[in-house]
């Protein structure tokens, strides 16, 4: 293994990752999404400050999450840093398989972090991971496409204006399809998207008994209402598309809206990746008069696995991709619209970044999640586009596998319902609910 020892005698000038130390070569799981990609280009600065180097495993969303999750049940020791969420924080934190980030220097300020973020990632009001980037959803629009339907979107529409403006906007001759949404199954794609907007619509997964949902008009209200959008107004193979592939239809010019999450705003936006980058507004995700809106919460966070012997090492490498520092390196390379969003209170206090035409929208919408009460009807379960308990991401992931199915026309909306309501009581039952 090389030994930095100029770029560790360099490091001092950074007091905080100043840890005089054998250099290590950390391995890092993390999803293939476009901030996540940048910071694999910055690396080099990290080893230049502290000596060490990084070995990244670039996954795709579903595959990253079973990967870590199979990993650090198994104690299999793959990974020295692990990208996850505020589903797994918590519930990993509890089963003492993450090292706490208690420790971090007062000059990384901890406070810093926005209070959803930190809450989110954090059990007993200790840190267990650090918010690479934060997000809720909204939508996103063609400002030209919704113009040329004769209509205005409001900061804060209704899925009945959605819907009604989607199928104005869309005109498949030249392939332009008034809404892409996701469908591609997983918990953390279609059932992301699906579980906030059915909060929206009054449905909920169970009742205050544990007791699924599914066999309730509001989830036969919440997905017959989004099949028959996608079939009218989508574009063609919804089922398959999550994040990254609607991302690339929006950037192509072909989605009129697409509601997802706020870190897109960036790369939609962005002249050197998007065709319509000087045409996109952003509006709150749509409610229907209920009280709630279907916006979610999340963080990308980085996480140390209990048991890797690079700790110190991982906890410099978090604490550069995390800190006020890197938002800095990004935003002096690629501008402000481009550095991670969402997870410091700095940054939306920074007049630069006030300027970027998302910034705002972004908060706004993460500030107006509420994972203690995401529902109409009251809940036993913390967690918007998702139920914080650790049975979740095994039932989701089947749910979704019946909820495209259903989008891809391989079975009725009833069907799909029908075998989700039947497949989590079975699941809940076993767990002992």
């Amino acid at each position: 293994m090389a030994f930095h020892t100029r770029a560790l005698l360099g490091a001092c000038a950074v007091a905080a990752l100043c840890v005089p130390a054998t250099a290590e070569t950390l391995t890092i799981a993390t999803v293939n999404n476009g901030d996540m990609i940048r910071m694999q280009g910055l690396t080099q600065d990290f080893t230049d400050k502290t000596g060490h180097d990084v070995e990244w495993v670039t996954l795709e969303e579903n595959v990253l999450r079973q990967r870590v999750t199979q990993d650090i049940a198994a104690k299999g020791g793959q990974f020295d840093i692990m990208t996850i969420g505020m589903y797994e924080t918590p519930i990993w934190g509890k089963q003492d398989w993450l090292v706490a980030l208690d420790d971090l220097p007062a000059s990384y300020d901890t406070d810093d972090i926005l209070p959803a973020m930190r809450g989110g990632l954090s059990l007993d009001g200790k840190l267990y991971a650090a918010p690479f980037y934060g997000e809720s959803s909204m939508i996103m629009y063609r400002t030209d496409l919704m113009e040329k339907a004769g209509l205005e979107m409001p900061d804060a529409p209704t899925w009945e204006f959605v819907a009604d403006a989607a199928r104005k906007m869309t005109d498949k001759d030249n392939e332009i399809y008034g809404i892409c949404l996701r469908g591609k199954a997983g918990w953390g794609e279609n059932m992301a998207f699906l579980t906030a907007t059915g909060n929206a619509f009054g449905a909920r997964w169970f009742d205050m008994d544990w007791k699924p949902q599914f066999d309730s008009p509001q989830w036969k209200e919440t997905l017959s209402f989004y099949i028959d959008l996608l079939n009218e107004a989508g574009p063609p193979g919804a089922s398959t598309n999550g994040f990254n592939e609607n991302l690339s239809l929006f950037q192509q010019g072909k989605c009129g809206m697409w509601i997802d999450a706020t870190v897109a705003a960036s790369f939609v936006t962005n002249p050197a990746d998007s065709t319509v980058a000087d045409k996109v507004g952003f509006a709150l995700a749509p409610d229907t008069g209920l009280g709630k809106r279907g916006n979610w919460l999340w963080a990308w966070a980085l996480a140390i696995p209990a048991g890797t012997q690079k700790e110190a090492a991982a906890k410099q490498f978090i604490e550069w991709a995390t800190s006020k520092e890197y938002l800095e390196l990004v935003a002096s390379k690629e501008g402000w619209a481009n550095v991670p969003p969402g997870t410091r209170t700095s940054l939306y206090e920074n007049p630069e970044y006030a300027k970027v035409p998302f910034a705002k929208m972004t908060l706004d919408s993460i500030n107006s999640a509420d994972p203690t009460n995401p529902t109409v009807d009251p809940v036993p379960y913390i967690g918007v586009q998702f139920v914080a308990i650790p049975e979740f991401a095994g039932i989701a992931t089947q749910v979704g596998q019946e909820f495209s199915a259903a989008l891809a026309g391989q079975q009725t909306v009833d069907e799909a319902l029908a075998k989700a309501q039947t497949l989590t009581a079975e699941e809940m039952e076993a767990a002992g609910y």
